[in-house]
Parts: structure tokens; sequence; C-alpha cells
């Protein structure tokens, strides 16, 4: 009971943070590339793409910081016994990530925030880009840790002190599964800010509202969509055979393959027990599973039976399989929410094109709006399925999820904090979305047109017209 209830709790927390996670990432690239086109050219279309999209960066950035806090505590209150396993392999990159993403990252977007009319033009674009490397490197950081979860490299474990002690920091931070799941998580966070500006920009344009800077938006966003998704694509196929090498039971459950077969076909959809062990119909892609997991056509994928009986020769009785149902699934809806995000792309490049010959249909802006849903949805589903597909592991092959649970925290507590932090978040949720839709019905402020004979680097030069204002949110 304690065991599940604290599952359920990270999974929650988790899920959650990871909502506003790939946003801040994709979205402070965007922003950051906004201004730039501002400084260079001077047009103001692009100071009010910078501060109307900058504006809902800062919404989602300050949600992701409340929410990631938890994160932190719940290892010590629900997870002592896997924190003081892993304290000695974690501390590092975390501290790190602590000390030197976050802190870049905040140090430089305050600067930015209120250095509008305070800091010169390109001093103040460093900023904005310094800020962006820091949550770049934040991830890294994070993925880092999570990734010697996955595939623990650079350590050994002291079987006295009953922990995992760190004896080659350089092989944690190169380790293969960080390097493939920074790549991927990046090109997913740039398909998820895409499509988000996408679909705020075609709200705007179905209404005819803020044309000339949605129009630009939007084709930034439809280019961003369709360039992250082929880097999706690319470096999934790459997680794919790192995850068949590191982990076959994963890619084994990912399918719901029980025996081991060459070739091996990919389901699109199948009809059959929940667990997949019978079936009574499905739709296959022959020979594609063999692709994904070897690189061969004709490659052989072990099946989930044959791995069973490896795993309890390797590690003693016990049962080795992930949930079946929620790793198959999860494989299936990360992949097709993320190639539906990319199809659309391709139709609204084509229809927004110059020479375009008829204007965009309005029916193309109905499901931009739509497609809001489709790259956090698979967000979701890809990091349940990472998780999930690695169980019953908490470390892989070193550490079982059952042994690091708190031995000394009740079951009553973890379910209360569990309610507590559910309805916290609930509320949350309302708060986020509130200010998001207000401010992206908003539209962008009004930029003042600059005098085309003021030089703005000569202190001497008079201007009539509004020093741009610095981003605030107020509610």
């Amino acid at each position: 009971m304690n065991l599940d209830l604290a599952r359920w709790q990270f999974a929650i927390v988790t899920v959650y943070h990871f909502l506003f996670v790939p946003l801040t990432i994709g979205l402070s690239v965007l922003v950051a590339g906004m201004q730039t086109a501002w400084v260079r050219t001077g047009n103001d279309r692009y100071l009010a793409m910078t501060k109307f999209w900058g504006k809902l960066f800062l919404i989602n950035f300050a949600m992701g910081v409340v929410t990631g806090i938890v994160q932190e505590f719940q290892f010590g209150m629900n997870w002592s016994d896997y924190s003081r396993f892993v304290g000695d392999i974690f501390g590092a990159p975390l501290a790190i990530e602590g000390l030197l993403a976050f802190f870049l990252e905040s140090t430089f977007l305050g600067l930015w925030i209120f250095g509008w009319d305070r800091l010169p033009k390109r001093l103040h674009l460093a900023c904005i880009w310094l800020a962006s490397i820091g949550t770049v490197l934040s991830a890294y950081f994070i993925l880092a840790a999570n990734s010697w979860m996955q595939h623990p490299v650079g350590s050994i474990v002291n079987d006295e002190r009953g922990r995992a002690e760190l004896v080659d920091f350089g092989a944690v931070l190169t380790n293969s599964t960080a390097v493939g799941a920074f790549l991927h998580t990046i090109t997913a966070c740039f398909v998820t800010a895409g499509v988000f500006v996408m679909a705020i920009s075609a709200w705007h344009l179905a209404r005819e509202q803020h044309v000339e800077v949605m129009r630009t938006s939007i084709r930034l966003a439809l280019v961003t969509v369709l360039v992250g998704s082929a880097g999706v694509v690319v470096t999934g196929d790459l997680q794919a055979r790192l995850m068949t090498e590191q982990q076959p039971m994963k890619m084994a459950a990912a399918e719901a393959l029980y025996d081991t077969v060459a070739p091996a076909s990919f389901s699109l959809i199948t009809i059959g027990s929940l667990d997949g062990s019978e079936e009574i119909w499905s739709l296959r892609i022959p020979r594609v599973l063999s692709y994904m997991a070897t690189g061969s056509f004709d490659g052989q994928v072990e099946g989930i039976n044959d791995l069973q009986r490896d795993a309890e020769q390797t590690y003693g009785p016990g049962d080795y399989r992930p949930n079946i149902p929620v790793t198959f699934w999860t494989f299936r809806l990360m992949i097709g929410f993320g190639l539906l995000a990319g199809l659309i792309s391709v139709v609204g490049l084509w229809l927004t094109r110059r020479r375009a010959r008829a204007p965009v249909p309005r029916w193309f802006f109905g499901v931009s709006v739509v497609a809001l849903v489709l790259p956090f949805a698979a967000n979701s589903a890809g990091w349940i399925f990472t998780e999930m597909g690695r169980q019953p592991w908490v470390v892989f092959g070193t550490m079982l999820t059952a042994d690091g649970v708190s031995p000394s925290v009740g079951a009553g507590s973890v379910l209360l904090s569990l309610i507590v932090f559910t309805l916290l978040y609930g509320v949350l949720a309302v708060i986020d979305g509130v200010l998001m839709v207000r401010y992206a019905k908003a539209g962008p402020p009004p930029t003042a047109v600059p005098d085309r004979n003021h030089d703005p680097d000569d202190p001497g030069a008079t201007d009539t017209t509004d020093e741009p204002r610095p981003l605030a949110v107020a509610y």
C-alpha cells in the first residue's frame, strides 16, 4: 500500500511538472530568436512578438519552478532508502544543475525582465540567450541523473554501506543514455513550443486580429514544428536502439512481444487480452519493430518470456516484467501524437506559402488550435513509458523500486500528502490556465513606432515615442 501510494504521488507530481518543462525550454529559444530578429532588423513586428510570447513564457516558467520544487522533497520523504542508495551519484549533477544552470537561467531572466529600458539593446539580448542556455543545461544535468537510473555507469555498489558510489563523473555525464535522452527531449521541446505558438497564432488569425504579428509567428512555429518533428524521429530511432541494447524488456513490453521472433512486425493497434498475451486481431507493419530495435529489417527481437527467464537466472526469482498495457499504449500514443503534430506542420506550411492562390482555410486554424494538446500528450506518454518500462527497477539491474521506498513513513502520511499535492496542483492548473488564456487572448502589446531620424545609440538624439516598457504580469 505504501509503495503504491508513493509511486502514484511521484507520478502525478512528475507528469504535472513535465507539462511546463518542454514549453519553457523551447519557448525560451524562440523568444530569444524573435528578439535577435528585432535587434538585427529594427522591425517592430519582432518586438511585438518578443513581448507577447515572452510574457507567456514567463508565466509558464514561474509555474514550472513552483511545481519542480516538490520534486526535491519527494526523494527524502517517500524514497529515503532510494536517496541513500543513489545520493553519491545524484549529488553531483543535481548540485551543478542548481548552482550553475538554474542560477544562470534565473539570474539572466531577471535581468531580461527588468532590463528593457535599462540595459543596452545587445546586452539585454544576451540576457535572454544566457537564460535560454541555462534552461538547456538544466535539462541536461537532470537527464544525466535520470539516465543513470536507466543505465548505471561510472559507479560501483558498495555492499557494506548499501549504496552506489561514484567513481567516474565523466562517465555519468557522457552516458550514452543521457546523450540520447537529451537530444530526444530537446527536439520534443521545440515541437511543444512550436505547436504552442502555432495554436495561439491560429486563434488570432481566425479572428483577423494582430494579423502581421501572428502571420509571422505561425510561419516560424510551423517551421519549428517540422524541424523538431524530424529531430524527434531521428533521435527516437537512436533511443530505440539504445533501449533494446540496455533494457530489452522495455522494448519487448512496448510491443507486448512474448516470444522471440525475427523479423518482428510493429502493431499499430491490437485487439486481444489486456496484457497482450492473446491476440485476436491486429493491424501490423511488417519488419518495422526489427528495424526500430536493431537497425535491420531482419533483426531478431527478444520476447518477454525469454527475457523473464534470463532475469530470474541473473537476479533470482521474481517478476521482472513491467506493466504491459501501460508500456504498450504509451509507446504508441507518444509516437502517434508526435507524428500527427509533424503532419499538421507540413500541411500548414503548404497552406501558408507565399504563392498560395487561396487564403488559408478556416478549418486549418481550428485544427491548429485543437493540436495544442498533441505535444503535451506525447511528452507525458513518453515520460510514463520511459519510467514505467523500467519497472520493477528504480535503478535498472541494481535496485528494485520496492526497496527504495521510505520504511518509516506510513501509508496514511503518504495518502495525506498525495491528496494535498493533487488538490494544490489542481488549483495551480486553474491559475495557470486563467493567466495563459487571458494573456493569449489579449494579443501582443502595441509597440511604439520609432522615429526614423532618431539614432537609439546617440545619447544626444531626441525621440518623441514611448520607450518599450518592461515585461510585467499582473493579476
